[in-house]
């Protein structure tokens, strides 16, 4: 694996065995015991910065590098959550689109996802690929069509990254695909839903 730009090594007296390690931009802070020699803080700063990087490449979407690993993602995740009952016909990345992060036709089956969705956590990218495969069995945004997206357990907290992400760029984006949220993680509301 490649090694990140920056290492920083902080020692502390007062830690007396446990080694951990955290991105802070491009950088990457290892701290360990102020005890250990250089030797074991080469192996040990070699050894979290790997196991670092194999943490975050476990968090990127498989599906960020092409049309086919999108495509691929999707029968994956519904199989998974849908039991694999939706089955599109392509699925591909677009140019930014204004009012959604995603779309979806049913009737050709297609998928289409935002380009700023490129760099997000694989579990959102997951989430919005689930809810656009939802729409494959579910058109609308009724109560059946919610209980499908729920069967992704992430669905809260990627719904909140979304909202966080538009709101931080200015986006203005509402939903996944431009609907309204439903107003709580219970049923639906049927005028919030009809988005």
């Amino acid at each position: 694996m490649a090694s990140p730009a920056v290492v920083e090594v902080r020692r502390s007296d007062r830690r007396r065995r446990m080694v951990s390690a955290r991105r802070e931009g491009d950088t990457v802070i290892v701290f360990i015991p102020g005890w250990m020699s250089e030797a074991e803080e080469r192996r040990w700063v070699d050894e979290m910065v790997s196991r670092l990087e194999r943490s975050e490449a476990k968090r990127r979407s498989p599906g960020r590098h092409g049309n086919e690993a999108l495509l691929a993602r999707c029968i994956e995740l519904s199989t998974k959550y849908l039991g694999g009952r939706a089955e599109p016909a392509s699925v591909r990345w677009v140019p930014p689109m204004r009012t959604r992060w995603a779309s979806c036709t049913p009737e050709d089956r297609t998928i289409r996802i935002s380009e700023r969705l490129r760099e997000a956590p694989g579990w959102v990218v997951d989430y919005v690929l689930v809810h656009e495969l939802a729409h494959l069995l579910a058109p609308g945004h009724d109560a059946r069509f919610w209980s499908l997206v729920r069967a992704y357990p992430r669905t809260e907290r990627a719904i909140g990254y979304l909202e966080g992400l538009s709101a931080a760029a200015g986006l203005g984006l509402v939903g996944t695909d431009g609907e309204e949220l439903p107003s709580s993680t219970d049923e639906p509301d049927e005028d919030a839903a009809a988005g």
